[in-house]
């Protein structure tokens, strides 16, 4: 039997496709990957960055950013290496500081001395470039140790979240696997499914596909296209242009710490405004 992604989407409401899901390896199962409560509301804000800069010593890595992510937008963040991306969202759930700003996230200021860093954390999903996985737990224990230790769900409960999940990614198969026993694109689908698995309000994703081997990158993306189409709020940082046409509501071109160009995705490939954009597109979409 062989395992692929998610290939289509659904309108099946998340309980039901609870009960139906049979454990196969052949692709979406009934349901969606999200909750419907987490699905798309245009026009509400979700993430507000104010103004935000950040310092390693005397190294500006950020200067001034600001944008904004409405409820179920879907934004990719673009640009040459070291110019700030994977800063930036690190910074969205306070996995960097940084030192002026503020970044509000679901009414949530993160700079405030009372937010609940951890708490917030939760709500926040991270996919990051090398999967992040622990080696020495089963697929299953992987998928549940957070929602039993940060969300405190039951055994029970959050061992048949993760089930869910699993087969919505199209790896029930794996599941008494360890993460050495799948290949890095099997291994990032379950580290998707483990941050969904913990009902996140945003979902950030760190050049996802970046380790990948060339022909592993479409199994990821493909869950990721199914994602936005469920209306999960979404922050990609990538090179992976293609997604960005095909998925993204807005481009955002960083450039030596700077947003340089925020635009939606038909202005920035069809007319992008800055010459470093317009450079950086010529060199990418050449290849």
């Amino acid at each position: 039997m062989t395992d692929s992604p998610i290939t289509g989407s659904t309108a099946t409401p998340a309980p039901a496709a609870a009960a139906q899901a049979a454990p196969s390896d052949s692709g979406l199962q009934p349901g969606t990957l999200i909750e419907p409560a987490r699905q798309r509301a245009p026009g509400t804000a979700m993430i507000a960055i104010d103004a935000i800069s950040k310092w390693y010593g005397d190294f500006r890595v950020l200067h001034e950013c600001t944008t904004a992510v409405a409820k179920g937008e879907v934004v990719v963040v673009c640009g040459p290496s070291g110019s700030g991306k994977s800063t930036l969202i690190k910074c969205v759930n306070a996995l960097e500081p940084f030192q002026k700003g503020q970044i509000t996230v679901d009414g949530t200021k993160i700079a405030d001395k009372a937010t609940n860093l951890p708490k917030l954390r939760s709500r926040v999903g991270m996919v990051f470039q090398h999967f992040e996985l622990f080696p020495h737990l089963s697929i299953t224990d992987n998928l549940t140790i957070a929602q039993r230790k940060v969300l405190g769900r039951p055994k029970e409960e959050a061992h048949k979240r993760g089930l869910d999940l699993l087969a919505r990614v199209g790896l029930s198969a794996h599941a008494k696997k360890f993460p050495g026993q799948l290949s890095g694109g099997q291994q990032q689908r379950v580290a998707i499914a483990r941050a969904l698995a913990m009902n996140p309000v945003v979902m950030l994703f760190d050049e996802p596909t970046s380790a990948l081997d060339p022909e592993m990158v479409g199994e990821v993306l493909d869950v990721m296209v199914e994602l936005a189409r469920e209306g999960m709020t979404m922050m990609v940082v990538t090179h992976e242009m293609g997604f960005a046409r095909k998925v993204a509501d807005r481009v955002i071109f960083m450039d030596q710490g700077e947003i340089v160009e925020d635009a939606g995705k038909d202005d920035f490939f069809g007319k992008p405004r800055s010459e470093r954009a317009q450079t950086f597109l010529s060199k990418i979409l050449q290849h």
